[in-house]
């Protein structure tokens, strides 16, 4: 028998789900263990240079850390049964646009709706948070316990804009892409056609371990998107399961001469949603970055942020922290575009102007981040 991968994380874990769904979809033999194991606290920990999750260690003792350099990883190895790129280098351009919105662009109702409904959600959120925490601990112990990762996350929450001020437009914002996804996924199974794309697993990480699995925001897409929350058991299927609606819609995706009007609808929404907070933290970057010629000396990887910056979002004026990591998905949607030959590139300019989107085609940091030894560094 082949010996399996092992997954490191947690059941609730954002950045965890995608790996999980794209092993289970394409049966990887895996084992899941928890993030607050004592193997990951020291092996894994020392491994890949801090405390993060999702980590997967091969087979022959290798480890790959993020979400999205793993399932690159998967791809390269022949371990999907599709590959998750499109065969149209057009829909790979769109495909990265959405793994980096939904990795990172839906981060405010996700942390909202998890940290902002204790009357609903929190002995949910105590019984699943157990595991990061280390084994052997009294029930008394596990309660104490998860004060600190609570109180942590709900530290973070605000560093990703969700303060008092705005719960009201985040809810509002966040019903209109649920509605958005719900009517584009009337008449296909994915985001892009008839099988998965690195785009449906961006979305499926705020998707499903946050608004797709903790009562309170899992209540409202049941309600309100039931399509999308089929979607999200669809990508959460093993291997063996194929509905019908996949069957008939064959192995066929979109036409990129002619894009659903439902799929631009989408396109649009994340230009307004989180294009003003990308370019802010680039214009933030940049700024940074002429003033720390060495910024090796100047901020140490293991920490996420290099800073907070300050943009319009929905009328309101916010503050968010500036993360390395969104300039490294960004620049994979980049590559794809400058990658085009002459006629496609222009077929995107067009489409990314007409959806709002051209900034995001052109602004770029003054030096690439690259990933080094598991951490996301300045090139």
């Amino acid at each position: 028998m082949t010996k399996p991968y092992i997954l490191y994380g947690m059941a609730a874990s954002l950045y965890t789900g995608k790996v999980r769904a794209h092993m289970r979809h394409n049966a990887v033999p895996f084992i899941e263990h928890k993030a607050g194991g004592q193997r990951f606290a020291t092996v894994v920990k020392n491994a890949v240079n801090r405390w993060i999750f999702p980590v997967v260690e091969t087979p022959d003792g290798a480890f790959l850390q993020d979400g999205s350099v793993i399932l690159d990883h998967f791809d390269a190895a022949g371990l999907s049964k599709r590959s998750i790129y499109p065969s149209d280098p057009r829909l790979i351009v769109i495909s990265h646009l959405f793994e980096l919105f939904g990795g990172e662009g839906l981060l405010r109702p996700a942390m909202h709706y998890r940290w902002n409904f204790d009357d609903v959600n929190l002995s949910f959120i105590r019984a699943t948070f157990e595991d990061t925490l280390p084994d052997g601990l009294s029930p008394e112990e596990r309660a104490a316990m998860f004060e600190k990762p609570s109180q942590r996350m709900r530290k973070a929450a605000a560093f990703f804009g969700v303060t008092p001020d705005v719960y009201g437009t985040i809810e509002e914002s966040y019903a209109q892409f649920l509605s958005l996804l719900n009517t584009h996924l009337t008449t296909r199974p994915f985001l892009l056609g008839g099988y998965l794309t690195i785009g449906d697993y961006g979305l499926f990480n705020p998707l499903y371990a946050h608004l797709g699995r903790d009562p309170k925001p899992l209540q409202l897409m049941q309600t309100k998107a039931p399509r999308v929350f089929r979607w999200t058991e669809r990508m959460n299927s093993a291997e063996t399961f194929v509905d019908e609606t996949v069957e008939t819609a064959g192995p066929d995706m979109v036409d990129a001469d002619v894009l659903p009007e439902t799929l631009k609808a989408l396109m649009g929404y994340v230009a307004e949603e989180y294009l003003p907070e990308l370019l802010a933290h680039i214009a933030f970057a940049n700024d940074w970055l002429a003033r720390h010629p060495d910024p090796s000396s100047a901020h140490d990887p293991k920490q996420r942020a290099i800073g907070m910056a300050t943009f319009d979002w929905r009328g309101h004026d916010i503050t968010t922290a500036v993360m390395p990591y969104r300039f490294f998905l960004l620049q994979r949607m980049q590559d794809a575009f400058d990658a085009l030959e002459p006629a496609h590139e222009s077929q995107m300019q067009s489409l990314f102007s007409e959806t709002g989107l051209a900034a995001m085609l052109k602004a770029r940091t003054t030096r690439r981040v690259v990933r080094e030894n598991h951490l996301e560094v300045w090139a």
